[in-house]
């Protein structure tokens, strides 16, 4: 379980956030953070301010990586590439969660390497982890600067014969309901959203396209929003392109395997994150994923 309540003795009377500094090498931030959200005890009550003076035994709930072995495909001494499998988080929903990428960069390189871009659930494919703090700083930046480009592989449904740039923009569905507002549509009010669609191979005896998605902007679901609206969406997409009645069991984690593929035709989103370029100091990268992506 990557989350631990461990017992603490805290010799003398020290300030809450201090004391985390001191013992567990936490920044300031991260231990008023971690204080804020309720990760430290005295006698089974959870205290929030970080300011409090503390002394004795106390309970702290703190992130422990564990790996299962997934190594990267790629290392600098800064930053490192891994293919992330399909079906694997990025990072955890909650204390509950048992595994996610954050376990394997966290111990493979210590507490202060992290994740710098998001990859949904079920997408497969390269996810670029920092090192350090600086690191991190200098990449999510290339990231909000847009000068990391990526490329996607998809198979998507019907038969895509031509290049085809959409330019529409999206937006989150605005509902109460916490599972529809994870839903993305195409709205002329939302931001504005660009990606570049190339054929690759159409086979017909399935009626499916593998094609390569170029997105120029990194909004939520942008690859697969933008083909569900030009009528591909991409085979396994439980979301996009299939009736609400499945649409809702999704959601609901009520599907089974035969109704997935009877209504989408996969068991799995088909949708690979494959290749990443990007200049990092005065070196040009061009990375890409060997890892097979079949149907």
């Amino acid at each position: 379980m990557p989350f631990t309540k461990e017992k603490l003795l805290v010799k003398e009377p020290t300030k809450a956030f201090l004391f985390l500094i001191k013992e567990l090498g936490l920044t300031q931030s991260e231990a008023q953070r971690d204080i804020a959200r309720g990760r430290m005890f005295i006698d089974g009550v959870a205290m929030t301010k970080s300011s409090c003076i503390i002394e004795g035994e106390i309970e702290y709930i703190y992130f422990k990586p564990i790996s299962r072995g997934l190594e990267p495909i790629f290392e600098h001494d800064d930053f490192a590439v891994y293919h992330k499998p399909s079906g694997v988080l990025v990072h955890p929903q909650n204390r509950h969660t048992p595994y996610s990428m954050i376990d394997e960069i966290k111990s493979k390189f210590g507490m202060n390497a992290n994740i710098t871009h998001r990859i949904d659930l079920e997408t497969s494919g390269l996810l670029l982890a920092s090192k350090n703090k600086t690191s991190e700083k200098i990449l999510k930046m290339l990231f909000e600067k847009r000068e990391i480009s990526k490329s996607y592989l998809a198979y998507v449904h019907g038969d895509v014969s031509h290049e085809t740039f959409i330019d529409e923009p999206l937006m989150r569905y605005n509902d109460t309901n916490l599972e529809v507002r994870n839903v993305v549509k195409v709205d002329q009010n939302g931001k504005s959203s660009q990606t570049t669609i190339i054929p690759i191979k159409y086979y017909p005896d399935k009626d499916i396209t593998l094609v390569e998605a170029q997105p120029r902007t990194g909004r939520q679901h942008q690859i697969r929003v933008h083909l569900f609206h030009m009528k591909h969406p991409i085979v396994g997409d439980p979301i996009y392109g299939v009736n609400d009645e499945m649409r809702v069991k999704y959601f609901d984690r009520t599907i089974n395997d035969e109704e997935r593929i009877s209504s989408s035709g996969a068991t799995r989103l088909m949708l690979q994150a494959q290749e990443l370029r990007f200049i990092y100091g005065d070196e040009e990268f061009n990375i890409s994923t060997n890892t097979e992506f079949e149907l």
